[in-house]
């Protein structure tokens, strides 16, 4: 089987310092002007050519058809996603907060699970540094954690969630159970984030679909308890699009509308550190998928390993690097541990695009 992936390469600040030759990638604030088209055949790379902007566009009409169809999806601007009377714009990036009400997260396990004022607490001060959506989970996901009942994981989530709902909060919930969405959805979640991309239990699509809240489809190569296991690549992060191009598929096809889908690469997991380096250095190809994207890479093992096996406590710099590095290559959604420094970050990142676009040396008319 012959595929193609049509591969952002050069990132540009502004459209004008390429002098028009750029396009915006996903709607947002980050523009790419030349780019890869990979082809390849039964899972080998078999061809790769070089495009600028102008080129290209020149040779769409005797290129595949599907290379046409990811030149429109890498240009498309997500709609923004509706949570109860909130509405997250995906046309700039936004930060995601995490609040795990769990024993046993590889970061803070334990820390909010028994005392909702004190998740309620930290909640707030989240949304208070600026993010713009809780993402609540009551299941670790790291390697070798323990299964939960789907009755302890919603008697975990559900007070967090009535009290993240009360305040007035666009609230995601993060986990691969379909009893639990439909708690989670009952006490007032608007966003469904499954780490298993709605495969875990054979319901979940259907709950999904009938249920019209937006999806956060991630990919993790297991398919039991362990969503780490059996990972096994020929190219990473072409098996990934392929993965998420499928899975974004199985979700049009239950009847999950486009503009509720979003796409998340998985970083961290079942993928070595080599693996998680080349996805987020290929991140803008996943534009082509034509979704909003998520990154979650906060305190990540990843980190560790590149930073002298710092614990998870101390990995605020490495995070916010990879949190950089997500933005700069248009990802919209940001999942984080560290709310208040990553804002920081992310104006920072937002002041120097918006300067992008009017200091670049324009001649005098």
């Amino acid at each position: 089987m012959i595929t193609h992936y049509l591969r952002p390469m050069a990132l540009a600040e502004s459209p004008q310092s390429e002098h028009g030759e750029a396009i915006r990638l996903g709607g947002g604030m980050v523009y790419a002007s030349r780019f890869a088209l990979v082809t390849r055949d039964g899972g080998k790379v078999t061809a790769r050519q070089r495009f600028g902007t102008r080129e290209l566009e020149a040779a769409l009409p005797g290129l595949p058809e599907d290379v046409a169809l990811q030149w429109e999806s890498l240009k498309r601007s997500p709609a923004p996603l509706q949570c109860g009377s909130r509405t997250v714009r995906l046309d700039q990036p936004q930060i995601m907060g995490i609040l795990n009400v769990t024993p046993d997260s590889f970061s803070d396990g334990g820390e909010f699970m028994d005392n909702p004022d004190v998740a309620q607490a930290h909640a707030a001060a989240m949304l208070e540094a600026g993010a713009a959506l809780i993402d609540v989970g009551g299941e670790s996901t790291r390697p070798g954690a323990a299964a939960v009942w789907e009755g302890d994981e919603i008697k975990r989530v559900v007070p967090a969630i009535e009290k993240l709902a009360a305040a007035g909060a666009a609230i995601s919930i993060d986990t691969r159970r379909p009893a639990v969405m439909e708690a989670a959805i009952r006490a007032g979640a608007h966003i469904i984030n499954d780490v298993s991309a709605l495969r875990f239990d054979p319901r979940s699509l259907e709950f999904a679909a009938a249920s019209s809240a937006p999806v956060v489809l991630m990919h993790a190569p297991g398919t039991g308890e362990d969503l780490h296991d059996g990972a096994a690549y020929a190219d990473v992060v072409l098996d990934v699009f392929d993965w998420l191009r499928e899975r974004r598929d199985a979700a049009l096809g239950v009847g999950i509308a486009r503009d509720k889908i979003v796409l998340d690469p998985g970083i961290g997991f079942g993928k070595s550190l080599a693996d998680n380096l080349a996805l987020m250095n290929a991140l803008p190809l996943f534009h082509a998928l034509g979704q909003p994207l998520l990154v979650g890479a906060s305190r990540k093992r990843m980190v560790g390993a590149l930073s002298n096996e710092a614990p998870a406590h101390k990995r605020l710099g490495g995070s916010l690097a990879l949190a950089l590095k997500a933005l700069d290559a248009g990802v919209q959604l940001v999942r984080v541990h560290d709310v208040p420094e990553t804002v920081q970050a992310l104006h920072i990142w937002r002041g120097l695009r918006d300067a992008a676009l009017t200091d670049f040396g324009q001649l005098p008319a």
